[in-house]
């Protein structure tokens, strides 16, 4: 009652302390830097190795892929290896999967080898030849068409319409014309059209205006010949008539059981048989092929050093001819010491040709007549240079000064036997 009468007289009545609730979160622990004691030695912490897991059999096999995958803690690992000087069965599996590891940790490229094609055919013809083999001067352009339909057809529409520049020499000068993948294409289908014509096959310029003009009997002039009587620029669609004319080519050559080879192919103002023509066809489609990949940023290879050696040899055999041809165009000057003129099959003044690598060899090179023999007794000068090198040389690629070359001997014959090679080049 008196607590009431003092409530009413406006005395606050004393309230009971609430009791103190727990925190909610650990207070902070305090540092042994800041309570004044020393730190401890490093003795004083005892071994600091992981402490042995003592772990049932089927728990450490458990643990073997992750092992495998360098996944386990220290401790465990341990545990594993130890296990693993006991156990043969566990032993064996942990080196099937660390084996299985590394195949899934591949450092090199996931491209396919490009001489893989090669080695299956070569192993399955092996077993079973072929009922119609393909000659082995057709081998090359066989092979490189191939390579080069392997690269197309992942191709889209952006690439198809990359810029591409084909590269030759022309009267001693770098020349170029600017095209497309297509329009590459397209001047392979044009110019492989000659040897179909020689074969009795289908002309791809028969219907083209303006083909069968003078000037469009060369491979320039009936590129040109295509591509203006195209309504549009080339497109992915010139990609099957070139790969069946392609086909066919091998095909009819395989045929005629290689007997065709002398077969005269024209290419306008010159003359080259059948087996020199898929040679230099090989050649071009190769170099075109680098063309292509190169605009768009993929990696190409030289063809197979055997293929690459015959290629090699059709260039330097052509060698003495265009040497001939540049003479008379004032592009290049006879011996100073010999006559201009050796009689057909005597021997003359030389140089020796030494090409490098896979795909090398040595080749006398006549400077003064094509009819005449290269002669080691004559030689005046030695050439020696690497065989992609000399292709590109060849194919108009790489300048004579340009040229990666190691010369001995008659610097004149050197020159002209330089620029002969980089004046084989065309489109």
């Amino acid at each position: 009652m008196r607590a009431v009468a003092a409530e009413a007289r406006g005395t606050p009545r004393a309230t009971p302390a609430a009791p103190e609730r727990p925190r909610a979160y650990p207070p902070p622990r305090a540092s042994v830097e800041d309570s004044g004691h020393p730190l401890p030695g490093l003795a004083d912490l005892g071994d600091l190795a992981p402490v042995p897991l003592a772990l049932s059999h089927d728990v450490l096999k458990s643990l073997l892929g992750a092992w495998a995958l360098a996944a386990c803690s220290a401790a465990e690992a341990a545990a594993v290896e130890e296990h693993l000087g006991d156990c043969g069965g566990c032993a064996d599996e942990a080196r099937r999967l660390r084996e299985a590891v590394g195949l899934l940790h591949q450092p090199e490229s996931l491209d396919l080898d490009p001489a893989l094609r090669t080695r299956v055919l070569e192993s399955c013809l092996s077993r079973r030849p072929p009922r119609i083999p393909v000659p082995e001067w057709a081998a090359p352009y066989d092979a490189e068409t191939a390579r080069l339909d392997a690269l197309l057809q992942d191709f889209g529409e952006a690439e198809w319409h990359a810029p591409v520049r084909l590269r030759w020499f022309e009267d001693d000068t770098a020349t170029s014309r600017r095209t497309t993948v297509a329009g590459v294409i397209a001047h392979l289908l044009s110019v492989d059209g000659l040897i179909a014509a020689a074969l009795g096959l289908t002309d791809p310029l028969a219907d083209v205006a303006g083909a069968a003009q003078p000037g469009a009997l060369g491979p320039a002039g009936r590129t040109e010949a295509f591509w203006r009587a195209s309504h549009f620029p080339p497109t992915c669609s010139v990609r099957g008539p070139w790969r069946e004319q392609s086909h066919s080519l091998v095909r009819t050559v395989s045929f005629t059981g290689g007997h065709a080879g002398g077969l005269g192919v024209p290419y306008g103002d010159f003359a080259l048989p059948l087996h020199d023509a898929m040679l230099d066809r090989a050649f071009e489609c190769w170099v075109h092929a680098e063309d292509i990949a190169e605009a768009v940023d993929y990696p190409y290879q030289p063809p197979a050093p055997r293929h690459l050696n015959r290629m090699i040899d059709l260039a330097a055999r052509l060698l003495p001819t265009v040497l001939a041809e540049r003479r008379r165009a004032g592009l290049s000057e006879p011996g100073r010491r010999t006559p201009h003129l050796v009689p057909a099959g005597a021997p003359g003044r030389s140089l020796r040709l030494e090409i490098e690598g896979a795909a090398g060899g040595e080749w006398l090179i006549p400077l003064d007549s094509p009819a005449a023999v290269g002669s080691a007794d004559l030689e005046v000068a030695h050439v020696a240079l690497d065989g992609v090198e000399f292709c590109k040389l060849a194919a108009g690629h790489v300048s004579p000064e340009e040229t990666a070359v190691g010369q001995d001997g008659d610097r004149q014959a050197i020159r002209d036997v330089l620029y002969a090679a980089a004046s084989m080049s065309r489109m």
